[in-house]
């Protein structure tokens, strides 16, 4: 058997970081999100953009996504 120290487990401070989380109202989540460092991703990414600027409406597209984007930091207003 080792020798435990008189300090406090790694388990034990896990255990009461998350304590003192969710007694302010939090509570842990897990998500899974695209490996953007897969080439596969990059692959896909490619060609949906490709796809995109070759649409016929392109240019509308455009000007929506700017139209949506605009805001304090667009305007150089830091906040």
């Amino acid at each position: 058997m080792g020798v435990r120290s008189r300090s406090k487990s790694t388990r034990n401070k896990v255990r009461a970081h998350r304590l003192r989380l969710r007694q302010q109202g939090l509570r842990p989540i897990q998500i899974w999100v695209p490996d953007m460092r897969s080439p596969s991703f990059a692959a896909e990414a490619r060609r949906q953009s490709l796809a995109v600027t070759r649409s016929p409406h392109a240019g509308e597209d455009q000007d929506f996504i700017d139209a949506v984007s605009e805001g304090p930091a667009s305007q150089g207003n830091d906040a």
